[in-house]
């Protein structure tokens, strides 16, 4: 059974075939899926999807694109949501530096992202709830807040952990992450051909440290993405990124699904 531990069902690119596509999971050995939220109203369809279907669960918060006008009111509707069973982190949450340069008119100011990355980081720390983590070129910023947080929060509660989302950073600072108990979670991003960075960051961890999502609809695997037209991508093409980590680490599929699903299991609270 595979584990997509990150997929975006509230997405309009679903709107055609959501529950079409949903029921068909179980079938191709998709046994789990984590929808996070990205704002207020995502988190709120995370939840409603994670009661619709007895294999989703949600996690809730509010992604850095979206740091300008965030209100007291929103964060405590991410708690109200938070309270919920079926949720089981707060995210995703983070910094994302990417459209400075491309889009600047559009892109929060690095210190609001920053502000609003610490107030749910707070939020997890008070909920007791883990954090999923979006970096995007801002892994110095990004690190240097989440190890504040974790050196606050080990004290209190050790088994409070975060996980770094398609994970696109070094190995050296991988191991950072991994001192901090935290894991790391892959994409369809690997199978392409430039992904050499992460080849060597999956080859230098330890397998239960690592998790496997589809970011869906978002960053289709080879070779679905290599098919004429854009390809959405979704939960069935999850077992590209389990195939392309046993290929790095020389072990069989199999092996990896079973561990990343039980890390994603662990890592949730899932039974």
């Amino acid at each position: 059974m595979l584990f997509d531990t990150h997929a975006h069902y509230d997405d309009s690119w679903f709107d055609g075939d959501r529950e079409q596509l949903l029921s068909s999971m179980q079938e191709h050995n998709v046994g789990l899926i984590l929808n996070p939220g990205c704002d207020v109203e995502t988190s709120k369809t995370a939840v409603q999807l994670a009661h619709t279907h007895d294999f989703m669960y949600a996690a809730v918060g509010i992604h850095p694109e979206y740091s300008v006008g965030v209100t007291d009111a929103d964060i405590d509707t991410i708690r109200t949501l938070a309270a919920d069973p079926k949720v089981k982190a707060i995210g995703e949450i983070g910094l994302d530096y990417y459209w400075e340069k491309r889009s600047p008119e559009t892109t929060p100011p690095r210190e609001q992202q920053k502000l609003l990355l610490r107030k749910q980081l707070e939020l997890a720390r008070e909920l007791q709830l883990p954090v999923i983590i979006h970096d995007r070129d801002a892994h110095e910023d990004c690190f240097e807040i989440v190890k504040d947080y974790a050196d606050l929060i080990v004290a209190d509660f050790p088994d409070v952990r975060g996980v770094y989302h398609c994970y696109s950073g070094s190995l050296e600072m991988a191991k950072e992450i991994l001192k901090l108990g935290w894991n790391l979670s892959f994409t369809g991003v690997i199978t392409y051909g430039r992904a050499k960075k992460a080849r060597r960051v999956i080859e230098g961890i330890p397998m239960d440290r690592i998790m496997i999502e589809t970011d869906s609809p978002y960053l289709t695997p080879e070779p679905e993405r290599l098919a004429e037209g854009r390809v959405r991508n979704s939960s069935l093409f999850v077992h590209r990124v389990a195939e392309q980590i046993a290929n790095f680490k020389g072990i069989s599929v199999q092996e990896v699904e079973e561990i990343t699903t039980a890390n994603g299991k662990a890592f949730f609270d899932i039974p």
